[in-house]
């Protein structure tokens, strides 16, 4: 027995050492190949000091066709991917392969975003940037260096990835130096074609509400950035939607501008849109600004503020910013957009914690409902079964802990087709349903102001678990119990589009074992 242990250990030690020396020797063959390739592929202009936007454009041709000749074997493509595909499987590594994502300014934000999407695999990134790299923006840029200092930022991005993956069959990034501004005459064709995501890493406001309009009516998921100066708590980062963000004066400012726009569209009659994660979905931080902008200095009040934007019509005044943040909330627009590219999506956690009294409330209505539901079908318990509930002395006489009226002790049954027994939730249960499920608002309008919620049972052949609880207000409870007196369904009173985005939700919601 101690020799086949021995065996055991010695082959499973093999088999990691082969592992390692077959890794190794595919890195240096990629470290091998790309070299030889970048040298039989060199000119004087690669190697020439590129620290202005007028060297950089005697460069593009060149850097152009060495990308396009540059081979990687595919199994060096393969191991550098191979965390992610035993994170994503087969099908969400080629789903992710295959999308098309544009990432709309490559700041801090936006350039952590970015070099992570084409780590992680993206085939095809449009980087727009009209801006260049300076020096006060080395504290943020995801791979800015001083000899980028002076050159546009989405060509410092496509250099810095080229060195990662230089075949286009692999990674094709598409760098436009120019600035998004939702005029179709002057942005050209810089947003045409079919777009999986939009990632918008964009902190003028106008110039972002510009962008969402856009990408809402042509039906293109963007992912939004709001604020990242200022702030540094990490622990204060949401992703929700727009109408949810709380302190955060760019969040408000991009409301108040998209309600002003879009108040007599013929295209967007309503707000949805600002409670639509499908549609826009951001990443905010609640934290309280810390730090103000920047005061004007003498030297531009003489000279006159307006000189020193870098463009007409946009923000003068410096943000301070902790490099952190920046990186943090790219990174998270990284994330969210990987995950649901590789269908692999996760509910993002919204709000803040319940307290006690509220989730109780919540639990003791729902147990209710369920108890007066099997009253309604089988009579109210007989006294054989409330006995021990109402008994609230045991065997030595001594009082014992009273009995919440509302718990059914019937065991759950079916009856007619509909099930019937105990609700099957507890505090935390219904915690994760109100904050992390349903994000504090009622699942069929989006109500949350105005109006009381409550968990109730979507289908009624089914338990009243976690995957199987609805939250609805007031007008919609109603409207549900009245098309269940009528047809026996109270979901008939619910639009299709509305009941299967609901069904979507309640899919992913998790049922602990009881």
């Amino acid at each position: 027995m101690g020799r086949q242990q021995v065996d055991s250990n010695s082959s499973f030690a093999l088999a990691a050492c082969a592992g390692f020396a077959v890794g190794t020797a595919l890195t240096a063959a990629a470290a091998y190949a790309i070299s030889s390739s970048r040298q039989r592929s060199s000119t004087p202009n690669d190697t020439a000091n590129t620290s202005s936007s007028s060297s950089y454009s005697s460069t593009t041709a060149s850097r152009a066709s060495r990308a396009q000749t540059t081979k990687m074997p595919s199994e060096i493509r393969s191991e550098q991917l191979s965390r992610n595909l035993l994170y994503f499987d087969e099908d969400g590594m080629k789903s992710i392969a295959t999308a098309r994502v544009a990432v709309i300014g490559l700041g801090g934000v936006g350039s952590h975003c970015a070099h992570l999407m084409a780590r992680s695999g993206v085939g095809y990134l449009r980087l727009i940037d009209f801006d260049q790299v300076t020096l006060s923006s080395l504290n943020r840029h995801a791979c800015a260096t001083l000899e980028d200092v002076g050159i546009p930022k989405v060509a410092a991005m496509q250099r810095f990835l080229e060195r990662i993956c230089p075949d286009r069959r692999y990674l094709e990034i598409d760098s436009r130096i120019q600035m998004y501004t939702g005029d179709s005459a002057k942005d050209g064709n810089l947003l045409d074609g079919e777009w999986d995501l939009i990632i918008d890493a964009i902190d003028d406001v106008p110039t972002k509400a510009n962008l969402l309009v856009h990408c809402v009516k042509k039906g293109i998921h963007v992912i939004s950035c709001m604020g990242a100066g200022g702030k540094s708590d990490f622990t204060r980062l949401h992703v929700s939607d727009l109408r949810s963000a709380t302190r955060d004066p760019l969040a408000t400012k991009l409301r108040t501008c998209l309600k002003r726009r879009l108040k007599n569209d013929k295209i967007i009659k309503d707000e949805s849109y600002l409670d639509d994660t499908d549609k826009i979905s951001i990443i905010y931080s609640s934290e309280k600004t810390v730090v103000k902008l920047a005061d004007f200095t003498e030297k531009q009040k003489d000279e006159g503020i307006h000189k020193f934007g870098a463009v007409d019509n946009m923000r003068i005044r410096v943000l301070p910013v902790l490099g952190t943040m920046p990186a943090i909330m790219g990174q998270s627009l990284a994330a969210l957009a990987l995950c649901e590219l590789g269908k692999k999506p996760f509910s993002p956690f919204a709000g803040e914690r319940l307290g006690k009294n509220v989730r109780n409330r919540l639990l003791q209505h729902c147990k209710r409902r369920e108890k007066k539901f099997r009253d309604t079908l089988e009579g109210p318990a007989q006294e054989a079964d409330t006995e021990s509930a109402t008994d609230n002395t045991n065997d030595n006489g001594k009082k014992r802990k009273q009995i919440n009226p509302n718990d059914d002790w019937r065991p759950a049954c079916v009856i007619d087709n509909k099930w019937v027994g105990p609700a099957q939730v507890d505090l935390d249960d219904v915690e994760y349903l109100m904050a992390e499920v349903w994000r504090n608002r009622c699942a069929v309008n989006g109500d949350r102001l105005g109006t009381v919620l409550e968990l109730v049972r979507w289908d009624l052949s089914k338990p009243s678990n976690p995957s199987n609880l609805v939250l609805m207000g007031t007008k919609a409870l109603q409207d549900f119990d009245k098309a269940y007196e009528k047809s026996g369904d109270g979901r008939d009173s619910i639009a299709p589009a509305v009941r299967e985005k609901v069904e979507a939700r309640l899919a992913t919601a998790k049922v602990d074992c009881f």
